[in-house]
């Protein structure tokens, strides 16, 4: 959206300013708002958990625990292939990134993983709050 070109990573600080406006527009509809990045980085999912917070809305983490060889095989079938180093950094980062998620502010965090990633169906539930006892 940012620059027509999703494998350009230079505007990368362009494309998520966007994706964070977007995310508390709909948010502020009282839409949802999925985001669908590797979010490895700490800093990268405070910013999330902040826009949530602004809206009132609880943040929940969907995490896919893949295997490597299963990421680096789904990777050939794409039209756009990621270079296998990167696909290696993450996967190496996903471990220090699990270890921290219980330390954050999430409602929910979910892990899937490759026996439960085809039985799994998602379904937004919208809580209705009564006021009162």
């Amino acid at each position: 959206m940012v620059c027509d070109d999703e494998s350009d990573q230079s505007f990368n600080g362009a494309a998520f300013s966007l994706l964070h406006h977007i995310a508390g527009a709909r948010l502020w509809a009282g839409r949802l708002a999925v985001i669908d990045a590797t979010n490895l980085e700490a800093e990268a999912r405070r910013r999330l958990s902040r826009i949530a917070a602004d809206h009132q809305t609880p943040p929940v983490v969907i995490a896919f625990n893949i295997s490597l060889e299963r990421c680096l095989k789904q990777n050939l079938a794409r039209s756009r292939v990621v270079k296998e180093e990167v696909i290696s950094y993450h996967y190496a980062q996903f471990e220090k990134a699990m270890a921290s998620l219980p330390l954050e502010a999430y409602e929910r965090v979910y892990v899937l993983d490759e026996a439960t990633l085809n039985d799994v169906t998602i379904e937004r539930i919208k809580i209705v709050e009564t006021g009162g006892d």
